[in-house]
């Protein structure tokens, strides 16, 4: 099963995407695929941070900032439950990195993406709403916003189900809600 969940800042959406990951999980191993670069101080706390409000809850973490397609990890066993956090830091780390190009960063992301969903019974994708703010921003962070808007929507052609979490309520627009 392949689950796409959306939300803003502060939205609770990491928090209901964890609940929903370790109930489809069950019994079988569950894997917090975490994307976040650590480029300084700031970043190392917030992954501080997100470790410690997992702990305790059975989660084997797994940092991959990019090339998804090229992990090689003992979750890859068709069996357990992904938690990928998130996709707006994946996609914003293959579209900035040395090189790459618009369309050469969609296809290390989606196919990336294909690759876990393959290796896995059930995968859940954390996301950054985007469509709710303002327009009027540098062209970079419009071209950020715009790429992550057409990743939501191919994955979300490719998804079971697709919910965004406002007020920690989730509300799903495809599939039902799973837990």
């Amino acid at each position: 099963m392949l689950v796409l969940v959306i939300g803003g800042s502060g939205s609770g959406k990491s928090e209901y995407a964890e609940r929903l990951a370790l109930r489809l999980a069950g019994e079988y191993s569950k894997f917090y695929l975490a994307t976040m670069q650590i480029w300084d101080d700031e970043c190392r706390a917030r992954v501080d941070k997100h470790r410690r409000q997992r702990a305790g809850r059975g989660f084997i973490t797994i940092e991959c900032p990019q090339n998804l397609a090229g992990l090689q990890e003992p979750m890859l066993d068709n069996s357990g439950t992904i938690l990928l956090e998130d996709l707006g830091n994946l996609a914003a780390n293959e579209l900035y990195s040395p090189g790459s190009r618009y369309m050469t960063a969609q296809k290390a992301v989606l196919s990336g993406m294909d690759y876990i969903a393959r290796c896995c019974k059930n995968l859940v994708i954390v996301s950054n709403e985007v469509g709710a703010g303002g327009t009027d921003y540098e062209e970079e962070t419009v071209e950020y916003l715009r790429f992550l808007g057409n990743l939501h929507q191919q994955i979300a052609q490719r998804a079971d189900a697709v919910c965004e979490v406002v007020g920690g309520i989730p509300y799903y627009y495809k599939g039902s809600e799973c837990l």
